[in-house]
């Protein structure tokens, strides 16, 4: 009698797809339009299966058939895409407590956002990072920094050396340059850490300017910064002044991390009520919307006239198109979170900003997908469709490439190998947004 009841509990795990113990499960994505990023364009009519937390198989589906007991997600009229990175993201205060943290990493997978590069980090944070790869916790997977190196926590060039072998000795992935450093500071801080195999990145300061961090071998510029400033500001901006930091940056390198949509919050002239009655806000705490008002309030009472604001931001969106018709590398990023830009959600409004700087829907999703991949030289694990990568996907229902608002009508998201289908993303997010109001 036992062997008769566990033989029929056997089969009906495998009618359900549900793995019997020590089975892989599998998942197939049947008769899907998949946009591999390993080239242009997409693929119709294709199967993609998931085993475990892989890509197994991908082809036509006349030819892929899901293997019995795969859980199998129909996909016709729907596309699938990698999952997307967060190359500026910001992790909550480890004294916010446990629940907010899993609400901002369950926020980035429900935008499809499955790896996220920190930057700004604290020790609590590596235990972050290893308690998702663990599958302890859902979230994307983490690059963790260590605290800012800025002039007030690096005020010498020694202090900024010991800084360096401390977080590397702590297990830190990475260096965030700020705002501050002297450039004698600076230099000390490089030597270091390519002495110890560290990756630095982050703002340009003043004091060190984009040329020399170019020269310095820094990873990445975010938020274009100094840029405007380098070319002689709107005002007085050449085309050859910009075509000679665009040579520069190609010439190095560098990654470029624009955080267009941050950008036009700061400057832009969008009123403080159409902010906050963002419909994605409501997944946030109540202190952090008052956090963020109060400062745009201050921003705004100490901003430039306006047209000078707008003529700054159609220079960021000019240099940026410079880069990427040059062919010089950029990473998405959106800085959230940050003033009323909500982790995961602000990817669809750093999309629309870089498809007005010119930059194609191909181009951008790129930016989130591949190109991140190669950042980090780790083409062979995310960052495409494509056998043996980690199955990081966003299933959506439009192509993306024809517009890039799709990328916001997701039929579901997996994340290593997990499948969240659409209506559970929905009744957790309600969840969060009842919690918080």
């Amino acid at each position: 009698m036992l062997t008769a009841g566990f033989a029929f509990v056997t089969l009906a795990l495998q009618r359900t797809g549900v793995p019997t113990p020590g089975q892989e499960p599998v998942t197939a994505f049947v008769d899907v339009g998949v946009i591999p990023m390993t080239s242009d364009g997409a693929l119709d009519h294709q199967t993609v299966i998931v085993r475990g937390a892989r890509i197994a198989q991908v082809g036509p589906a006349s030819q892929v058939r899901a293997p019995a007991g795969a859980v199998t997600i129909d996909g016709r009229g729907k596309y699938l895409i990698p999952g997307f990175a967060e190359m500026h993201g910001h992790f909550p205060n480890p004294n916010a407590g446990p629940e907010v943290t899993e609400n901002v990493l369950f926020l980035y997978v429900a935008n499809g956002v499955t790896t996220v590069r920190g930057m700004q980090g604290q020790i609590p944070h590596l235990e972050l990072k290893a308690r998702v790869a663990r599958g302890e916790l859902l979230g994307p997977r983490l690059w963790v920094p260590g605290p800012a190196l800025t002039g007030n926590s690096a005020p010498t060039p020694e202090v900024g050396r010991r800084q360096v072998e401390e977080q590397r000795a702590a297990g830190f992935d990475h260096l965030k340059i700020h705002e501050g450093l002297s450039r004698e500071t600076y230099d000390t801080i490089v030597a270091t850490a390519k002495r110890l195999g560290m990756r630095f990145a982050g703002h340009v300061p003043d004091a060190v300017g984009v040329y020399h961090a170019l020269e310095s071998g820094q990873a990445s510029i975010e938020h274009l910064d100094n840029y405007v400033e380098t070319v002689g500001g709107p005002d007085s901006a050449s085309d050859a002044s910009i075509a000679r930091v665009v040579a520069a940056t190609c010439t190095a390198g560098a990654w470029t991390v624009p955080t267009l949509a941050l950008w036009e919050t700061f400057m832009g002239t969008d009123d403080l009520e159409s902010l906050a009655a963002r419909p994605e806000v409501r997944y946030v705490p109540q202190a952090w919307r008052a956090n963020w008002m109060q400062q745009l309030t201050q921003m705004r009472q100490n901003a430039q006239p306006e047209a000078r604001r707008l003529a700054t931001l159609a220079m960021r969106r000019r240099i940026l198109k410079a880069l990427q018709t040059s062919g010089c590398p950029i990473a998405f990023g959106t800085d959230s979170p940050q003033l009323y830009s909500v982790p995961g959600f602000s990817i669809h409004r750093e999309m629309r900003s870089m498809s007005a700087a010119g930059l194609s829907a191909q181009q951008i999703l790129n930016s989130g997908t591949r190109q991140v991949a190669r950042y980090f030289g780790a083409e062979q694990e995310f960052g495409s469709v494509a056998v043996g990568q980690r199955a990081d996907l966003l299933h959506l229902n439009g192509n993306p490439l024809g517009d890039l608002a799709n990328t916001a009508k997701r039929a579901g998201v997996m994340v290593n190998g997990r499948w969240l289908p659409e209506p559970d993303i929905q009744a957790r997010l309600e969840r969060i947004a009842a919690a918080y109001r």
